[in-house]
């Protein structure tokens, strides 16, 4: 049997936890690692060209950083703004090596208006979530949707199915 290799562009557990679990979903053998990588985006990035912008980033990184892996991948969270308020989301960038991107985002859920009016003043979803829940360090935890969910739903969890999705070229390739 052949091992398929993947590597998310970041340290962060949860993007690791998300991408593991999504390829053990389609694959049967498959090492799985996490490097740090740069977004080239902001901090907090805003909007989904910016999230696409950066989880591309990060996996093109992947893909030059470490030749021996097939899949660079790359999840970059963000928010976006909408007449009905910010929403919180995320996108998932796959690169395979022979050039073929596989692309998908999370489902987007609103933010508290606290939590938006820290985030609009130049704060970081993952700390405004800190000071208004009174949580530490909860972007590499179980993250706003979790914290607004009561655990029902981890980040991990949120981001799985966005991985799921940018893998369907992949083992679909006739149809690509």
């Amino acid at each position: 049997m052949t091992t398929v290799s993947f590597a998310v562009g970041s340290l962060n557990p949860v993007k690791l936890e998300a991408l593991r679990t999504g390829v053990a979903q389609l694959f049967d053998h498959a090492d799985v690692r996490a490097i740090e990588a740069p977004s080239g985006v902001s901090v907090q990035p805003v909007g989904d060209e910016e999230m696409i912008a950066g989880a591309t980033q990060r996996a093109q990184f992947v893909l030059q950083a470490l030749p021996d892996t097939d899949y660079g991948v790359g999840l970059e969270g963000g928010v976006l703004e909408l007449k009905e308020g910010m929403f919180a989301c995320a996108w998932c960038v796959i690169a395979h090596r022979s050039g073929s991107i596989g692309l998908a985002s999370t489902g987007r859920f609103l933010l508290p208006p606290r939590v938006a009016e820290l985030v609009r003043g130049g704060m970081e979803l993952g700390h405004a979530d800190d000071v208004v829940f009174g949580r530490t360090n909860s972007k590499q935890q179980e993250g706003a949707v979790g914290i607004l969910t009561h655990g029902r739903l981890n980040r991990a969890q949120f981001y799985t199915p966005a991985v799921l999705l940018a893998l369907a070229r992949f083992v679909n390739e006739e149809h690509y």
